[in-house]
């Protein structure tokens, strides 16, 4: 499917102008821009997400907000992106010679980019480039100018060490920022596709093919290195989010809850498997190696194949949608009539909304079912189906997942602040134990709640009444 020799025999177009490496990194880049939205966003509404996600607010006036820290870093990454970009354009003009002859300067950026990103290396700025209302380092001079700052290094040493524990399926305790590893799991299910992309790039610069003439620019060979490789790497995400939710069921039990949501959750994550297995095979056998009878009965087997692809994707596109707004968003569009239709809040949604007014959730909704169902939607068009495998379409449609992430976290982070600032029905203000928010909840100890600093950005004003937990 992917990559489909068939689709494109030579670097199309789109691939000249905009190789597969330089693709993984805008979309990694726009990651980062995205979260400072993110930040920025939930602060302006009244959201603490360094509170839900135990990262260290701010000692001082004088450190910048932390949605400026990434727009800054996000500014630096962008800045050597357009560069390598810019010059790679100078020195290829669009020839597919040169294009694949200088395939070393986009992965030598994208190593760059993943070094900013991972490796424990300080980068300081001078102070200048930080100059505004908040001072951007630690460090100034006798007349209280900032002289350097460190880049988003607590930042980024958090982000190591998340990286290092959901790697393998671990989750912290709520405690120490288990909302955190949770929010990072489920973006990097998102990121299956770019992340099958990286290795691809990185296995065709190091591994050209026979004719030695291949590399990172050339057209992508989604099985270098193998058939299974790129599978097992866009499933690993579904899988570490599974064996996270396997070890919160172990605690739910041992807690002496059912933790039935769990299981169920895990589920979820589960039924992406079919599909990634049924499009491996589907692969396989859409390009049989002889013809004859026995490549007739390999084409029959890659339309059965296609048959169960659709009926997993169907399965796990329609479940996810489910469970993002019914248990990640806590709306109660698919609870019974009486709930859903209660007075106390808009239809199908909730009483507290702080992101924005209904018809904003409402528009979320059918563009979250819209995004889930595109992929698959694609294949079975006659007229767009012949252009899914296009490297174009497929960038669009990794583009497009990114983007349903991003606006997802709004209303999930939005949630899990409603689940642990929420006065139980019958007290005043108390701290909610770490247990609290359902399945997949964060839940956390965030100190003694005022009615006002939740109410300040609800769109629905009043006084802060009840608000019970679907979960």
């Amino acid at each position: 499917m992917d990559g489909d020799p068939a689709v494109e025999p030579e670097l199309d177009s789109f691939s000249l102008t905009f190789p597969l490496p330089y693709r993984v990194a805008f979309i990694v880049v726009l990651a980062v821009w995205a979260w400072g939205a993110n930040l920025q966003y939930l602060h302006l509404v009244k959201i603490d997400v360094p509170a839900l996600i135990r990262y260290p607010g701010r000692s001082s006036p004088h450190h910048p907000p932390h949605h400026l820290s990434t727009y800054r870093f996000a500014t630096v990454l962008s800045a050597l992106l357009a560069f390598a970009l810019l010059l790679f354009w100078v020195f290829t003009h669009r020839d597919p010679v040169l294009v694949v002859a200088w395939d070393w300067l986009p992965v030598t950026y994208l190593g760059l980019l993943l070094a900013l990103l991972l490796a424990p290396l300080p980068l300081p700025l001078p102070g200048a480039f930080f100059s505004g209302r908040h001072h951007g380092s630690y460090n100034y001079n006798g007349h209280g100018h900032s002289l350097s700052h460190d880049l988003s290094g607590a930042g980024r040493s958090r982000l190591r060490s998340m990286l290092r524990r959901i790697a393998v399926g671990g989750i912290a305790e709520a405690k120490d920022g288990k909302f955190g590893d949770i929010l990072l799991a489920d973006v990097l299910t998102s990121y299956a596709k770019v992340l099958a992309d990286l290795y691809v790039a990185l296995c065709m610069f190091l591994r050209p093919d026979e004719r030695g003439d291949g590399g990172a620019t050339a057209r992508p060979d989604r099985a270098c290195g193998g058939t299974l490789v790129v599978p097992l790497v866009l499933v690993a995400p579904s899988a570490i989010r599974l064996r996270q939710c396997l070890i919160e069921y172990g605690r739910a039990r041992r807690g002496g809850a059912g933790g039935g949501q769990h299981l169920a959750n895990a589920l979820k994550y589960a039924s992406a498997f079919p599909v990634i297995i049924f499009a491996t095979l589907q692969r396989n056998h859409a390009q049989p190696a002889d013809g004859g009878a026995d490549a007739h009965g390999s084409q029959e087997e890659a339309r059965s194949y296609f048959r169960l692809w659709v009926a997993a994707c169907v399965v796990n596109s329609l479940y996810s949608f489910y469970w993002d707004v019914a248990k990640d968003w806590d709306l109660t569009l698919f609870d019974g009539q009486a709930l859903r239709s209660a007075l106390s809040h808009p239809f199908g949604l909730r009483r507290r909304l702080h992101v924005g007014p209904p018809a904003l959730y409402y528009a979320v909704i059918a563009m979250d079912l819209l995004l889930r169902c595109t992929p698959w939607a694609v294949k079975l068009s006659g007229r767009l189906g012949r252009y899914a495998d296009a490297e174009g379409a497929l960038f669009a449609l990794e583009f497009l997942e990114v983007f349903r992430r991003w606006v997802w976290i709004f209303f999930r982070v939005e949630t899990e602040w409603i689940r642990s600032t929420t006065i139980p029905p019958g007290g005043g203000p108390s701290l909610l134990s770490s247990s609290s928010g359902g399945a997949g909840g964060g839940g956390g100890l965030l100190g003694t709640i005022e009615e006002n600093s939740v109410l300040l950005s609800d769109f629905e004003g009043g006084d802060l009444g009840k608000y019970e937990d679907e979960d």
